[in-house]
Order: structure tokens, then C-alpha cells, then sequence
């Protein structure tokens, strides 16, 4: 077999295990990260104490026309940020949820200002952030 024949060879086979590097990186990355909350939520929302059960937080998920998963979650962050003493992962919670934000907040970690409003238990506010976050990872494929 020829050098070029080899060289050929190997090019294909490279390319065809670049199939997936081949897309963009944001997307992935992004994909990655909403992977990574969902099962920090999930541990969270398991092993819960029961005062912050009943903590009550801003309910960010009130208004019917929210549409902006970007927003929620930026304010999400500050919500993750001001309860995070409730369980260590609510930490990493609020750090990956600022990367999912408006780009110039991430780069600052400055989380959004929430508006007082209603209010809902964390419980419920870490139920329907596990909701928008499953709709967004839907939406990435």
C-alpha cells in the first residue's frame, strides 16, 4: 500500500471521529452545563432540610409570559446565591447558572436583581427551575 493510500486512510478515519468535535463549542458546552444543574438540583432537591423546605424565596416563575430562559435563569442565580447556605450545592447551582446568562454577566459574576414579588418555597422554586432547565436541554437538540 502506498504512503498516500495510508495518509488518505488516516485523514478518513480522523474526520469521522471529529464528528462530534465538529460542532459548535458553545452549544456543547452549554448542553453540558444544563446537564451538570439538573443532577446538582436533583441532589439538592433529595436531600433538603426541612427549614429550608420552608424558606420562602422570590417566585421568579410567576409571570405566564417569562419566554426568556436567559433571564430566568440570571435571576435564578441570584436566588441560588442568596440561598446557598441551605446545601453546598447550591453553590455550583449559582455559578452554572450565571454561565447560562446574558454573556457580560457571566464574565462579571454578577447575578441579576430580582424585583420583590410573590413568594414560593425554595422547594417549589427548585421544582420549576428543574422544569425550565429539562425545557432548555430539550430545546438544545
Amino acid at each position: 500500500m502506498s504512503i498516500l493510500v495510508q495518509v488518505l486512510l488516516t485523514l478518513l478515519v480522523l474526520s469521522a471521529c471529529l464528528g462530534d468535535v465538529v460542532a459548535p463549542q458553545s452549544h456543547t458546552l452549554r448542553t453540558r452545563i444544563l446537564k451538570e444543574t439538573m443532577k446538582l438540583l436533583e441532589k439538592v432537591q433529595q436531600k433538603q432540610e426541612v427549614s429550608c423546605d420552608k424558606m420562602n424565596v422570590i417566585n421568579i416563575f410567576a409571570d405566564d409570559k417569562r419566554g426568556n430562559n436567559t433571564e430566568i435563569f440570571c435571576k435564578a442565580a441570584t436566588i441560588a446565591q442568596e440561598t446557598k447556605r441551605c446545601h453546598r450545592n447550591l453553590g455550583g447551582i449559582y455559578y452554572n447558572l450565571l454561565s447560562l446568562g446574558p454573556e457580560s454577566r457571566a464574565k462579571h459574576k454578577k447575578p441579576c436583581p430580582v424585583a420583590p414579588g410573590s413568594t414560593t418555597s425554595l422547594k417549589n422554586f427548585l421544582k420549576e427551575l428543574h422544569h425550565v432547565l429539562q425545557e432548555e436541554f430539550k430545546s438544545q437538540k
